[in-house]
């Protein structure tokens, strides 16, 4: 198998690491030329990933055509929202595995990425796999132990994907339920922000240890809505990548959510976080949409996007709910 990484940010960088490691001859495809050079010559990331250093073996081009030639699995490392741009501007094989690794809702449409890649390239849903896990990228980097699920309609393909990725420290796991892969990753960023802003105001064990349970809830309540399976939010994509996100001060989503915790602004979050807006950020909106389509309830989720986009304060937005008319579990 030939891997090509479209997409050199921490994870796309990891990922790519991780393929070269388990000795699958793999391409990464940095947008930049110097950061391109950088990966293959000097074999760091700079931008993402600095002190850490990346195989040998390693190569890195700025070409998209160059990456892509005679790639039998792409790896999408893009975010989100840029996705279907980018995937308009791939020529990808047509036996090609296509493999997500961002973790949102696409705000427009409100697709899932599979399905944004199924729309833009053409390919089969047995084509199309998602990674997702407890998978913070410096962690996985600097060759900490670590799990993850590759889903895919496609069993062997799963297979193959596993394979190709397996390592002494990186262990895949397989599963069938794409859905649910990937709705438990794009809810754990929307409630890692939540659990950042309790922990920026102030807040202690009790508070986070609630959010990480009713943000569980509200995830399996889309999920099945949706057509996932319960049990998936139980495993390495549900909880388990939920937990590592909303816990890890290396977690994008909740050091962003700290600092709005902490009474800044989006705009000085960003700052403070080297330019980078947190996925969450955009995703809660577009969660929100989801839910709301299917007529599933989402608290958390609807008090995230009212502190981002409409000028809630996270105190006022924690008394709202606080204050919500009491049930049984």
């Amino acid at each position: 198998m030939r891997a090509a990484v479209m997409g050199s940010g921490s994870w796309g960088t990891a990922m790519a690491a991780v393929l070269v490691d388990a000795g699958t001859d793999t391409v990464l495809w940095a947008r930049r030329p110097e950061l391109a050079r950088s990966i293959a010559e000097d074999h760091v990331n700079p931008d993402y990933l600095p002190g850490i250093t990346l195989p040998d073996s390693l190569h890195a081009v700025s070409s998209v055509d160059e990456a892509l030639d005679g790639a039998d699995l792409v790896v999408c490392a893009v975010p989100s929202q840029s996705l279907r741009a980018n995937l308009a501007g791939w020529f990808i094989s047509p036996d090609a595995t296509l493999m997500s690794l961002a973790k949102g809702v696409e705000s427009d449409s409100l697709m899932r990425m599979s399905e944004v890649i199924a729309q833009v390239t053409g390919a089969d849903p047995d084509r199309i796999a998602v990674l997702s896990g407890p998978n913070l990228a410096r962690e996985i980097a600097q060759r900490q132990p670590a799990a993850t699920v590759v889903a895919c309609p496609d069993e062997a393909r799963a297979t193959d994907i596993q394979n190709a990725c397996s390592t002494s420290y990186f262990r895949p796991y397989t599963n069938t339920d794409v859905v649910g892969c990937e709705i438990g990753g794009a809810v754990k960023n929307v409630i890692a922000l939540a659990c950042g802003m309790a922990s920026g105001a102030g807040l202690g064990e009790n508070t986070l240890a609630s959010i990480i349970t009713r943000g569980l809830a509200e995830t399996i309540r889309l999920g099945e809505a949706l057509g996932a399976k319960p049990e998936t939010f139980a495993g390495l994509a549900g909880v388990g990548d939920l937990v590592a996100t909303c816990s890890s001060p290396l977690s994008r989503n909740r050091s962003f959510g700290s600092r709005l915790g902490e009474g800044r602004s989006l705009v000085e979050a960003q700052e403070a976080t080297n330019g980078q807006v947190a996925e969450g950020v955009k995703s809660c909106s577009s969660v929100r949409a989801l839910a709301a389509g299917h007529g599933v309830e989402m608290p958390l989720t609807d008090a995230v996007h009212r502190v981002c986009h409409e000028g809630l304060g996270v105190r006022d937005a924690i008394i709202a709910l606080l204050s919500r008319s009491t049930k049984p579990e």
